[in-house]
Parts: C-alpha cells; sequence; structure tokens
C-alpha cells in the first residue's frame, strides 16, 4: 500500500469511530511506525509501505480504536519547546497546561532574586517543572508526586532533556516530602468531580490514571488542601499558581479569600476564553 491510502483509509476509520482529529492520529501513528517525520507524508505521499510496516501500523490502529490516546501509544508528548515520554502512570499533558508555565515565568521576571526556589505539587510526567528549568537555568526546582511510577517518568524526562540537575524529585502527598520553602509553588492539581469524571470520554476515563483526574464531589478537595498549606512552603510575598477548571475559578478564588493569607488573587484565561489558571500571594508576615 501507498502513504496516502493507508493515511486516507486510517482518517475514514478513526473519523467514522467519532474521534476529533482522525487524520492527525493516523498521521502521528503512520510516522511513529516508519521513523519519520509527518512532513515525509506531503512530500512523497505516494511511497510504498512494506508488509512487515503495515501490520505493525494496523497493531496501533487497533489500539487507537479501543481509543487509547496516541500519546500512550506512541510513549510521547509534545509540551512546551519539548518531547517527553508519557505513559498510563502520569497524565497526557495538555496544551492549556502550557498557560501555567507562562504565568508562572511572568511571576519570576517580577522576582529580585538570582536563584528561585520553585515547588511543583503532583508532578506526573515532569511537564510543568522542566519546562520551568528549561526556561530558567539559574532556578532550582523541587517537583513532588505520590506515585513512584510518575516520579519515575519524570526522572527519565529530566535526564533526556538534560535537566536533571536543576530539578529534585520527592515522592509523597502534596507537600509530606518537603521541609523548604519557595518562590513559587505550581500545581496543575486533580480538579475532576466524582460526577463528572463518569462522563469523561473513554479515551480519558479508561485509560489516564484516576487519581490524577478525580478530586471529591465538587472537585476541590486538592484546592483545600493546597491553599491551606502552601503558605506554610512560601516564602513572604511568594506566589501560588494553580491550572482551574473551566468553572471552578469563583469557588476557587473563595477559597483564597476565605483562608485569610494571601493577596493579588487573578485569574488568566486560556486561548479559548476559559479560565485555566488562578494565582495569589502569600500574604507577608511582617
Amino acid at each position: 500500500m501507498l502513504v496516502r491510502d493507508i493515511l486516507n483509509e486510517s482518517a475514514l476509520d478513526f473519523a467514522l469511530a467519532g474521534m476529533d482529529s482522525p487524520r492527525l492520529d493516523a498521521e502521528i501513528l503512520l510516522s511513529f511506525c516508519l521513523g519519520c517525520e509527518r512532513l515525509d507524508f506531503f512530500k512523497n505521499p505516494a511511497m510504498p509501505i512494506n508488509e512487515e510496516t503495515l501490520v505493525s501500523f494496523q497493531k496501533l490502529k487497533a489500539r487507537r480504536l479501543a481509543w487509547e490516546p496516541v500519546a500512550y501509544i506512541t510513549s510521547q508528548k509534545e509540551f512546551w519547546s519539548f518531547t517527553l515520554e508519557v505513559n498510563n502512570s502520569v497524565l497526557i499533558p495538555r496544551p492549556d497546561t502550557e498557560v501555567l508555565v507562562e504565568e508562572a515565568l511572568k511571576v519570576c521576571r517580577q522576582l529580585d532574586s538570582a536563584e528561585i526556589k520553585i515547588l511543583d505539587i503532583g508532578t506526573g510526567s515532569g511537564a510543568i517543572a522542566l519546562a520551568l528549568a528549561y526556561e530558567i537555568p539559574l532556578a532550582r526546582l523541587t517537583a513532588t508526586d505520590v506515585s513512584a511510577a510518575a516520579l519515575a517518568t519524570a526522572c527519565k524526562n529530566a535526564e533526556s532533556l538534560d535537566l536533571a540537575s536543576q530539578v529534585e524529585f520527592l515522592q509523597g502527598s502534596l507537600f509530606e516530602p518537603v521541609d523548604d520553602f519557595f518562590d513559587i509553588i505550581v500545581a496543575n492539581p486533580p480538579y475532576i468531580a466524582d460526577e463528572e469524571y463518569d462522563k469523561l470520554p473513554v479515551g480519558v476515563k479508561d485509560y489516564e490514571p484516576p487519581e490524577a483526574l478525580r478530586a471529591g464531589v465538587e472537585g476541590l478537595d486538592f484546592y483545600r488542601k493546597i491553599i491551606a498549606a502552601a503558605p506554610g512552603h512560601l516564602k513572604n510575598n511568594g506566589w501560588l499558581l494553580l491550572e482551574i477548571g473551566a468553572t471552578q475559578g469563583r469557588r476557587i478564588g473563595d477559597i483564597f479569600e476565605a483562608s485569610g493569607q494571601y493577596r493579588d488573587i487573578s485569574i488568566r484565561n486560556d486561548y479559548a476564553g476559559l479560565p485555566r489558571v488562578i494565582k495569589a500571594r502569600r500574604e507577608s508576615s511582617g
């Protein structure tokens, strides 16, 4: 078969199955099988595919038709300016999370410090911590996660990006393994309410780790814990930045206000115009 025939046939099958990006999925899977760039398909759409490669591709295609995410099939996902290894022990990094990185970088520019100390809570694949380490060479980062498997993945990503010397990975829930103070704390915590979790797409609910998604009846359990505990690990006037669900901004803002420990609370929208990041500054203790 030719490249164009395989792509056209697979894109149609994916579309009939109801997938959002059928052509892109087909191109990514075929380029992964061939070890080439997707651009090569446009340069040579009549390139023939041998039987061995076709068999390998059909196996990957079957996995996708069972709604396994493309990132888990290929074990890689692009985030920020690099490619991360991912597996079903970590949440697949989303483009929306890059907004959290952008906001953290803005805060970093406001700080008068030669060495900025940043804590990433629930690091997963290490996406946020590694993006910040990449952009701020003088920053010292600590990243925590309750999952040993997730931390192993994050460590591998740090090594492959030559950022391991900048990031310390610690296992434990939220702040448990941490005994330091930071200029900035960032987190993309679980924020799916129990009722919403049952309605998630199959590709998310059946494959991504539930502990990285579920957050109680209201979806706010981790926000309450992080907002309450973060002042004990923030320097005076330090910043807490959290990714949020699109409908949660007001309620999380109320949690910040009720704590009485923060000021300068604000929300940043993502590029679809939806609330995505909330940030606040710890009140100075004098």
